[in-house]
Parts: C-alpha cells; sequence; structure tokens
C-alpha cells in the first residue's frame, strides 16, 4: 500500500496527438498534469508532450 500515491500516466504529443510515452508520478507531489518536452518520433523532432486521461 506503499504506491498508492504513484499513477500510471500517458504523455501525447501535442502537435500530432499521438500517445508517444507512459510513466509514473506522485499525485501528491504533481496534482496538476504535467508537462514536457520529448522526443516525438512521428514529428521527428521534440515537442511538447502533456498528460492525459
Amino acid at each position: 500500500m506503499a504506491n498508492d500515491a504513484r499513477v500510471k500516466i500517458t504523455l501525447v504529443c501535442t502537435e500530432c496527438k499521438q500517445r508517444n510515452y507512459e510513466s509514473k508520478k506522485n499525485k501528491k507531489n504533481d496534482p496538476d498534469r504535467l508537462e514536457m518536452n520529448k522526443y516525438c518520433k512521428f514529428c521527428r523532432k521534440h515537442t511538447l508532450h502533456k498528460e492525459s486521461k
């Protein structure tokens, strides 16, 4: 029960809308949706990726 705060999230490219990455985050430390610049293999460049539902 120690990992109840960590949830699995999916990151979506804002340009091509592809679901590229899966990760985990701590809901207590990051209650808002994550946004990070990651490499999109479909766009072939670094783009902003946002957390999806």
